[in-house]
């Protein structure tokens, strides 16, 4: 008998960066499991491409444009969400950006303000919200945190980015205790070297073709769909007793 805790019918989800990239990656595989999403994405033009790609899929989609980073908008948002769909069953904080270069010693505190403003702050203000609501709901819930394997590796001159993604899995943790006699489960994801629109001009150099990929057990870097079906899972009732995990993809890079 097939299982049918994977089926995502029913089931609303929220992806925060859901435009392109990991985020668009994961929103598409939840619709074709069932689930009407939801995504939010600071470009309006990304915005409505991602929507109409993911209503082919014959699911609701609603794309609103919010920065995760500003407060009012990610309670704007919260209430447009709940406005048109009523409910929120997992809300996968995904959105993020990453400024790599700078040595630390010259490092402005401007963008260590920016990358920590959307990287950790964006992830507070938007589970602050879905747990909230997840609360008031009273039938528990699915949080999830895309986070990176540079939370665990030493990261040169992008010190910032991997403070804030190794901050990220401790809120998960802290979140896993205590909202689970709420029946709200909680988890991170890490993902390796992925091919992004956003990674794109890094894996263009030929250094890091020839340093990094022959480290890469798997021989490819990874693509946003590698996250359609760890997103499924953590969305359905099939990761039910799951919570307070840091689930590595990176090819096993990590291993090598």
């Amino acid at each position: 008998m097939a299982n049918s805790g994977f089926d995502l019918t029913g089931k609303v989800i929220l992806v925060t960066g859901g435009n392109g990239g990991i985020g668009l990656g994961m929103a598409e595989a939840l619709a074709q499991s069932g689930a009407d999403v939801c995504i939010w994405g600071r470009n309006e033009e990304k915005n409505q491409v991602a929507e109409q790609k993911l209503k082919s899929y014959g699911r609701r989609v609603l794309a609103l444009k919010c920065d995760v980073s500003d407060k009012k908008q990610v309670e704007k948002g919260f209430d447009k969400v709940l406005d048109e769909m009523s409910e929120i069953h997992a809300c996968f904080a995904n959105a993020g950006i990453g400024i790599l270069g700078t040595p630390f010693h010259e490092m402005s505190i401007d963008e260590w303000r920016m990358i920590f403003g959307i990287n950790m702050e964006g992830v507070f203000f938007t589970f602050q919200s879905a747990v909230r609501h997840m609360m008031e709901r009273g039938d528990g819930g699915s949080l999830v945190v895309i986070s990176s394997m540079s939370s665990n590796f030493g990261m040169p001159r992008g010190e910032h980015y991997a403070a804030a993604k190794a901050g990220v899995v401790a809120i998960i943790r802290g979140l896993t205790v205590e909202y689970a006699r709420y029946g709200i489960r909680a988890n991170a994801i890490l993902p390796g070297w992925i091919e992004t629109d956003m990674t794109a001009d890094f894996f263009k150099l030929k250094r890091v073709h020839e340093r990094i990929l022959p480290r890469v057990p798997q021989r490819r870097w990874g693509v946003p769909a590698d996250f359609g079906p760890i997103a499924v899972y953590f969305a359905s009732d099939a990761s039910i007793y799951h919570t307070g995990d840091a689930v590595v993809i990176d090819g096993g890079y990590s291993c090598f």
